[in-house]
């Protein structure tokens, strides 16, 4: 399979799993999201890794595409008024411009339930052993020590900047600076990366030496693709993007390129990207996906 390839079967699949019922709105509103455009990054490299690891990626198809739910809740509740106040995703309206804030709030709780009933109703083949396992990484990395934890910690991240630019400015040595943004990297995005791939992982019937090894390399590409996000964010336009650029310089947050530079930041994210290449490398994982997944965030 292609990434292309994937990525249709992912929509298509969706699409099926995703109808409009009564209330209609909250249906609606949940599937907007979901149905934006996108890369499908996360749902791809679930079904990749599991057919690398030898498995059927039509088995992974059900939690790739919960996967995606869970990805596009967090989108909703990051674009709020109370969150980062966002007024496009993609190129479109976000989801509260759409349906307003008490919907779009109600969207995100709903589709954070949804996604694992998706799992279940749908992968009973699996067998419960595996599904157990699945739904233990679905929930570690959804809640208060996944995406929730980076995005609290985010939060809290802009008032300390500020209080550091109230007392004198940032001091960018001070040592716990790094240590927050390496925890709002680690959870906000790759915690999803992760699980994406630890549960195409599971569902092929790998070992624990392979669940390492695919760990480490989510967990690198997540930073790594984190860091790509935060200089786009500096460099980029809305055209390319969709979303409003340089909201976060201007919200005074605390990303890679605030913290190191730009120069810097794209030396690290190469190197990092020469990491996660090593890491398929060594464990001899071959997948063109993964490698064009890596050189497209690349930034020469």
């Amino acid at each position: 399979m292609k990434m292309n390839d994937y990525i249709d079967l992912v929509n298509k699949t969706i699409d099926k799993l995703m109808p409009i019922n009564y209330p209609h709105k909250i249906f609606k509103a949940m599937k907007y999201t979901v149905t934006l455009p996108g890369k499908r990054l996360r749902p791809v490299m679930c079904l990749e890794t599991c057919r690398m690891f030898g498995g059927n990626y039509e088995d992974a198809l059900p939690t790739a595409c919960a996967i995606e739910m869970l990805h596009a809740q967090t989108l909703i509740h990051d674009d709020l008024p109370c969150m980062d106040n966002d007024m496009y995703r993609r190129g479109q309206l976000t989801n509260h411009m759409v349906f307003g804030e008490a919907h779009a709030v109600l969207a995100g709780d709903a589709l954070l339930t949804f996604a694992p009933q998706i799992i279940l109703k749908n992968s009973k083949e699996l067998g419960p052993d595996k599904l157990i396992k699945i739904m233990g990484e679905y929930f570690q990395a959804a809640g208060a020590y996944g995406v929730i934890a980076g995005q609290v910690v985010d939060i809290e991240s802009e008032s300390l900047i500020k209080a550091m630019e109230i007392s004198g400015g940032v001091d960018k040595d001070d040592e716990q600076l790094p240590e927050i943004l390496n925890y709002i990297h680690s959870h906000k995005t790759a915690d999803l990366f992760k699980l994406a791939l630890r549960t195409g992982a599971i569902i092929a019937g790998a070992s624990d030496k392979q669940l390492e090894e695919i760990t480490e390399f989510g967990q690198t590409l997540g930073i790594a693709f984190q860091i790509a996000d935060d200089i786009l964010d500096e460099t980029s336009t809305f055209e390319e993007m969709g979303k409003t650029m340089g909201k976060d310089k201007e919200a005074g947050k605390l990303t890679y390129t605030a913290l190191y530079g730009l120069e810097k930041a794209k030396k690290d994210l190469n190197q990092l990207i020469d990491k996660c290449f090593d890491i398929l490398n060594k464990n001899e994982l071959k997948s063109e996906v993964f490698e064009q997944i890596l050189n497209k965030i690349r930034i020469i």
